[in-house]
């Protein structure tokens, strides 16, 4: 079946739901929303904490969050994305608003502000303890409402399609590859249509469901960027992956693990041993509060020299009224295994939370790949450099949204579709033995990268997650070939592309930088220049 849209969504959180709203305002043609699920589940719905952007001006200004996020990522950041976004977020913070997304107020009527490690003042608006499920809402009741945007749920992106399946050689010297949209498997049917489209915007969502304990749901298994990367699109960025130093301790419940917000320590809330030591002086006078790559490596050491499977978060000794009124959701979670916050300390552990890397994008949001554009977490605009700030993920995702719906609006009327584009081939079967290799080789795509490429790198751990995931890959791309695709051959092979490419990335940075900490380099001290 082949489908035709002006413009081809693939994924459905915070950036390209507003990316469909934006250019759905323009009325210049058919709009179509992919989710591999349903719109619901994104990364975007499990972000807790907020959105970051400068709204109180009596003591807040660019320049310091800025400076923040510039320090954050550790002086590597591209100071065109940070004043881009930065300058930016106010305004896409009115847009939310007005789609009807609920931020909390203080009795005059202005913003109810958080602090989060690694910001220099109270500027993170936010929805009790569950913001990202709120904008979540807020979008998608304004796309559901919306006659132009089509959302088509429960499909699955195979591959962006270009040249390559017309038969032209694409390798990743071939100038001006194009995007002519995707092909898209369709799970009741089992059979991969073809989406034409003169516009195709990746929204993906991050890689966290690469590694064996996740704040991420199980859908984030990187496909943007490895379709992108099979493309022959640059990717960059792939060895910063941000552990967050906080979720919840829960043996039982390792994807999604529950995260324990930044806003939490941001609140007053204090990192001890088990038995109630301080530690974080150790390590930086920030606290508790600094950035997160430092506290995950603190806390990692910790338990490592202890011998430890966790150390704890208290918030005891704050108002147990108060601490129910910010975060009820964690308040009721953690009850819900049986700990009172108010009186005991909450087991806490770091775990894979973010990518900083991705798909390469300029300031428009533009991939290297003419007609395709990448927006939220799948994307690197260069905004978070070596480490994220705090919050500045989901107001990066609306602002480069806004960025990439002005430019594929202003070029949409060159483009046409291109009919001379086959068919796919599915020939193939699937047999339940085949089935269960594919599920063993997720677990052990998430076993080598937990080992190997975690919080604490070397040369040699990463050497050996590249010999294992090689076999991987070649196994899985032979058994790709022989079978009817599949979503869960599909994420497998995603997946291994995704472990590749960090590993790659790692073993080629020759330092300890932001996120990426190697036992073989010492830390390059980088300093504003």
């Amino acid at each position: 079946m082949i489908k035709k849209y002006d413009f081809l969504i693939i994924g459905g959180g915070i950036a390209g739901m507003s990316f469909a709203l934006k250019v759905a305002k323009a009325k210049k043609g058919k709009i179509a929303l992919i989710c591999k699920t349903t719109l619901d589940e994104a990364n975007t719905a499990k972000a807790q904490g907020g959105i970051a952007s400068v709204t109180n001006l009596l003591v807040d200004n660019f320049d310091k969050h800025i400076e923040d996020t510039m320090i954050a990522g550790d002086w590597i950041s591209d100071p065109e994305a940070v004043e881009q976004v930065v300058r930016n977020a106010p305004k896409q913070i009115e847009e939310l608003v007005n789609w009807g997304v609920n931020f909390d107020r203080k009795d005059d009527g202005t913003f109810d502000l958080h602090r989060e490690g690694g910001h220099s003042e109270f500027r993170i608006l936010h929805h009790a303890d569950d913001t990202g499920f709120e904008i979540q809402r807020g979008l998608m009741a304004a796309v559901r409402s919306n006659p132009d945007i089509e959302v088509i749920e429960n499909h699955y992106a195979v591959e962006i399609i270009t040249q390559h399946h017309l038969g032209v050689r694409v390798t990743r010297r071939t100038p001006d590859i194009e995007c002519y949209g995707a092909y898209i498997l369709n799970p009741q049917t089992g059979k991969i249509d073809t989406y034409l489209s003169k516009i195709t915007l990746m929204a993906t969502g991050g890689t966290g469901a690469v590694y064996a304990t996740t704040t991420n749901p199980n859908i984030a298994t990187g496909d943007g960027i490895a379709m992108v990367y099979r493309a022959k699109g640059k990717v960059k960025g792939m060895e910063f992956v941000q552990f967050h130093p906080t979720a919840l301790y829960n043996p039982q419940e390792t994807h999604p693990a529950y995260l324990i917000t930044e806003a939490m320590r941001g609140y007053g809330g204090i990192l001890r041993l088990p038995d109630g030591t301080e530690f974080m002086q150790k390590y930086d006078e920030r606290l508790s509060l600094a950035p997160r790559d430092i506290v995950a490596r603190a806390i990692d050491n910790e338990m490592k020299i202890h011998g430890i499977d966790h150390v704890c978060l208290d918030v005891t000794h704050k108002d147990p009224e108060e601490t129910k009124h910010h975060f009820p959701n964690i308040y009721e979670k953690c009850l819900s295994i049986g700990i009172d916050i108010t009186k005991e300390y909450i087991p806490v552990v770091p775990c894979a939370h973010y990518m900083c890397g991705g798909i390469q994008v300029n300031l428009d949001a533009q991939s290297t790949i003419n007609r395709l554009y990448a927006v939220g977490e799948c994307s690197c605009t260069g905004l978070h450099g070596g480490n994220r700030l705090a919050s500045n993920s989901l107001i990066e995702a609306i602002v480069y949204a806004d960025a990439a719906a002005k430019h594929a609006l202003s070029v949409i009327d060159e483009y046409s579709f291109n009919e001379k584009v086959p068919q796919w081939n599915d020939e193939g079967t699937m047999s339940n033995e085949e089935k269960v290799l594919i599920s063993q080789d997720m677990k052990e795509v998430c076993q080598v990268m937990s080992t190997y490429v975690g919080i604490v790198r070397s040369d040699l751990r990463l050497r050996r997650a590249w010999e294992r995931l090689d076999l991987l890959y070649e196994e899985t791309e032979d058994l790709f070939k022989r079978v009817k695709p599949t979503k869960d051959i599909c994420e497998l092979r995603n997946m291994i592309n995704v472990g590749y490419l960090i590993t790659r990335q790692a073993l080629e940075r020759k330092e300890s930088i932001g996120l990426h900490y190697t036992i073989d380099y010492p830390h390059k001290n980088n300093k504003k220049q």
